[in-house]
């Protein structure tokens, strides 16, 4: 019997009108040495999923409190004894190639700890919802091409961190780095877990073969108080902790200053103070944060100039959504 070599975890929160559609997309793989497990984070009654309404053999845990995507994911990590886990949101519908496409990459590129997904909108696949995470030097990330024609996918290649929506992780770097940080909840931890696998010395590609249809937004909706409020304080807790030497503290004034602008502008725009709220709460909590930032940088394998490399430097990325070119070299093409 060939050894299982991933385990595909979803964590659920109120999303039951998706689960009919990807459980059709996920039985209709051409990979078929995989387990799924389900983890619903205290979802209402009628929206819980029932292992009736999943893949068979699937694993269902149910939470009775939402304990965060975050907490979630590292759950299910610890029951997988596979050496891949690959991620994936209720709302993302992958392309029958997907996962053989993921696990492919990841057997021809030892080096590599993470592989993310090529995202279509699922309302409109001639748009991408994204194609991989780009980290700025100011500790700004986007997904790359988001909003753009998908005429033509980017060819396989290095990005700073892969989209959680839909990616594929080695469980023993995940295992190594910590997981998810659990104190973050949701938004920005997989760009976090990003950083800290580039600091062990990893990299991170991205796949154009690897395709999903993806909703997007999720249950709190992206642009929402909730989603605001989680992705600054997430956002600026992860820059204190991952960004190396002299890099954070040459770039610590423009982060503060951006934040606070796009702060200031919500309120003024719409009222909402939830950017404003987010950033308070980053620096209430900053005590636990800046010593994990210790641990952190004294175990850091990657130097300044590699992660330096990494990171994207133009101001005009930041309206663009551009990827930052990052091909392969000819001996680590595999």
């Amino acid at each position: 019997m060939s050894e299982t070599l991933a385990t595909v975890i979803v964590v659920t929160f109120n999303s039951a009108k998706w689960l009919a559609r990807q459980r059709l997309a996920l039985e209709v793989q051409t990979e078929k040495s995989w387990r799924l497990v389900v983890v619903d984070n205290a979802s209402r009654p009628e929206e819980r999923p029932r292992l009736a309404d999943l893949p068979a053999g699937a694993t269902l845990i149910q939470n009775e409190e939402n304990v965060g995507f975050a907490a979630a994911n590292n759950q299910a990590a610890l029951r997988a004894s596979t050496p891949y886990l690959v991620l994936l949101n209720p709302d993302a519908f992958p392309e029958p190639d997907w996962l053989a496409a993921l696990l492919t990459t990841a057997q021809r590129h030892a080096d590599v700890a993470s592989i993310g997904s090529t995202q279509l909108r699922a309302d409109s696949p001639d748009v991408f919802d994204g194609t991989g995470d780009v980290l700025h030097a100011t500790g700004i990330a986007y997904r790359s091409n988001f909003g753009k024609a998908s005429t033509r996918r980017p060819p396989l290649s290095e990005t700073f961190s892969a989209c959680g929506a839909a990616m594929l992780v080695r469980r023993d770097a995940f295992s190594a780095v910590g997981g998810f940080d659990e104190r973050f909840f949701c938004y920005f931890e997989d760009v976090d877990l990003g950083f800290r696998l580039r600091l062990a010395g990893w990299r991170t590609l991205q796949s154009p073969d690897a395709v999903v249809l993806h909703v997007g937004g999720g249950s709190a909706g992206e642009g929402s108080a909730f989603a605001e409020f989680h992705g600054t304080r997430n956002r600026f807790w992860s820059f204190m902790k991952c960004m190396p030497g002299i890099l954070f503290w040459l770039m610590l004034p423009a982060h503060l200053a951006l934040t606070s602008f796009a702060a200031t502008w919500a309120y003024i725009r719409a009222r909402k103070p939830a950017v404003w709220a987010g950033l308070w709460a980053a620096f209430a909590g900053i005590a636990p944060i800046w010593r994990s930032r210790a641990t952190l940088q004294a175990n850091r394998k990657a130097s300044v100039m590699q992660i330096s490399r990494a990171l994207a430097w133009s101001p005009l990325v930041l309206f663009t959504r551009r990827p930052v070119p990052r091909g392969l070299s000819a001996e680590k093409r595999g």
